[in-house]
């Protein structure tokens, strides 16, 4: 039985995400793929589940979906945000 998701070991998005500016003009990727981070967040966004993704794409393992989510969480963690001075 695995341990609850809040006693996981943080996943390491970096081992499967990466980029290349020959594949998709460098847009982040699913390593040794051209599915890109955002397709498969978009995905995920529109509803589909782990398994209709990964049917989709049979070469795709459920660590590389939740590599996607890791990259997501850790872009929205350095994100700042500042706000403007309106006139």
């Amino acid at each position: 039985m695995s341990a609850p998701l809040c006693y996981r070991e943080t996943m390491t998005w970096q081992d499967r995400i990466g980029t290349d500016p020959e594949v998709l003009a460098g847009k982040p990727v699913i390593k040794g793929t051209r599915l890109s981070v955002e397709q498969v967040l978009d995905h995920l966004a529109a509803g589909w589940t782990e398994q209709e993704i990964l049917a989709s794409y049979p070469t795709l393992q459920p660590d590389d979906i939740r590599s996607c989510l890791a990259y997501a969480r850790d872009l929205v963690r350095e994100e700042r945000l500042f706000p403007l001075k309106t006139a």
